[in-house]
């Protein structure tokens, strides 16, 4: 009975709806080794510069005008540098290798930043740790692509997002106790201690890595799957997604430019990413330490409700979307939710609570993150290095935008009101709505051809070595597991 529960609890929450036994085995192993370890790689790191900010960090730095702006715009620039050589380093060095050494490399400067004296060091610190955190975002969805099916992709994806917020979410309260607890303790202050604790938490994340990650599907070598589970994880993705290893060649070049797929996919990241800034630029803790009246602990801990609805809406909308293989509603959702945050932040003289709810209600703009990637999984499951080339071209156009974005539309001098913003979230939404319909069309007539012409590639529909693979869509794919079932 109690097996019965867990499996059917499995198959709702996960999409598990395979009736092997085999498979479902092959499942549980690899949803666990794989989540836990992209989960908590991702757990503080992001987000203990923005709390360190309004915790202390820049009142000891004296740090004045835009500097806060422009230590998250080098790391931007670092992550930019990095994206697609990262993800092509996947495809020469087993991910097992890659994605932990440099997690060793960022957790390594994480423990220097607790020693710095001035601003420019941060500055330095900060591009080099973009540059090897730049693996950890796209590698992990291209991971994720690699394993699973449409059909159980978004959960996972919004699995591995939800655990980014998550690290968020907890490191506003971690913050808060450090800043209670351990201030003044060994000469640092509270802000500093956080950065020591993140290193803490890092370093042994990464050695757990070396030992269970299992690579992709063609090459793992993972102790925990006998060959049998090897030749299935490959075999149960047949026709779906293009699990064969293929040598990197400059026809990767022509295969990823001549298609739709990258200019698409990489503008709708580009564009719907931005609809994130209330909240990776922590518009609300800057407000709430501006406009006085609250301790530095509330201003740590009251941010931390919008990550919670970041989370609750991630996770709400992925199971959604994985039901239906649509990924283009999330969009909506979270484009029609950030105008009305935007316009509660614009309209100077709402209440307080408005403004409350106004920034929690933008935490919904997370949502989007899981489902492009999902989304963009699915477009290009039919090659796997333009897959891999696509996820990262998001990621790293997106942060090109970043690099100036907040400088210019998000100054930490426009607190509290950063009036500019909100005008700026109003455009970006509706620039939002319009690209998501565009890659829906372009997708929708792309599989019109392939009914037509079933069989061929993309540009003719050729993958990587031969035209012989035909992707389901979403609707042909269900119909064809309740047929084999």
């Amino acid at each position: 009975m109690r097996q019965m529960i867990w499996s059917d609890f499995r198959r709702r929450i996960l999409g598990n709806d395979t009736i092997s036994r085999e498979e479902r085995k092959l499942l549980f192993k690899i949803d666990w080794f794989i989540l836990s370890y992209c989960c908590l790689m991702v757990y503080l790191d992001r987000s203990n510069v923005n709390n360190a900010y309004v915790s202390g960090m820049r009142e000891e730095l004296h740090m004045v005008g835009t500097q806060f702006n422009q230590i998250n715009t080098l790391f931007t620039c670092g992550y930019i540098v990095g994206m697609i050589p990262n993800n092509l380093m996947l495809q020469i060095v087993p991910p097992r290798i890659w994605l932990p050494t440099m997690q060793i490399v960022w957790g390594v400067l994480t423990f220097c930043t607790t020693s710095v004296s001035s601003v420019n060091q941060i500055y330095g610190i900060r591009f080099v740790q973009g540059m090897a955190e730049s693996s950890t975002f796209v590698g992990t969805h291209y991971i994720l692509g690699s394993w699973y099916k449409p059909g159980e992709l978004g959960k996972r994806s919004a699995i591995f997002t939800s655990s980014g917020l998550i690290g968020t979410l907890f490191s506003g309260v971690l913050q808060g106790a450090v800043y209670r607890n351990l201030s003044g303790i060994g000469g640092r202050s509270g802000w500093r201690w956080l950065f020591i604790i993140d290193g803490i938490i890092t370093m042994p994340i990464a050695l757990y890595g070396f030992f269970v990650f299992p690579d992709v599907p063609a090459t793992t070598k993972a102790f925990y799957l006998t060959e049998e589970e090897r030749l299935l994880s490959s075999d149960r993705l047949q026709d779906v997604v293009d699990t064969t290893k293929h040598a990197l060649s400059w026809n990767l070049v022509r295969r990823v430019l001549s298609r739709w797929r990258w200019y698409g996919c990489s503008l709708l990241f580009a564009v719907s990413g931005e609809t994130e800034s209330f909240g990776s630029n922590n518009l609300m803790g800057q407000w709430l330490s501006a406009i006085g009246g609250y301790t530095t602990e509330q201003v740590d801990y009251y941010p931390s409700g919008m990550t919670a609805f970041a989370i609750t809406s991630t996770l709400t909308c992925a199971w959604l979307t994985d039901k239906n293989r649509k990924r283009w509603p999330v969009l909506i959702y979270m484009s029609t939710a950030c105008v009305f945050a935007a316009l509660c932040i614009l309209i100077w003289r709402s209440p307080t609570w408005l403004k409350f709810v106004a920034y929690y209600v933008a935490g919904a703009s997370y949502a989007g993150q899981a489902t492009t990637f999902a989304w963009a999984n699915q477009i290009c499951a039919d090659d796997d290095q333009e897959r891999a080339i696509v996820l990262a071209s998001m990621n790293m156009w997106n942060n090109v935008i970043n690099a100036w974005w907040p400088i210019v539309l998000y100054p930490a001098t426009d607190a509290p009101r950063f009036r500019k913003g909100a005008i700026a979230m109003l455009g970006t939404c509706g620039a939002t709505l319009a690209v998501t319909w565009l890659v829906w069309y372009l997708e929708l007539r792309e599989q019109r051809q392939r009914d037509v012409f079933p069989g061929r590639g993309a540009d003719e529909y050729d993958g990587p070595e031969k035209g012989d693979r035909q992707v389901l869509d979403g609707s042909e794919l269900e119909q064809g597991e309740r047929e084999k079932d």
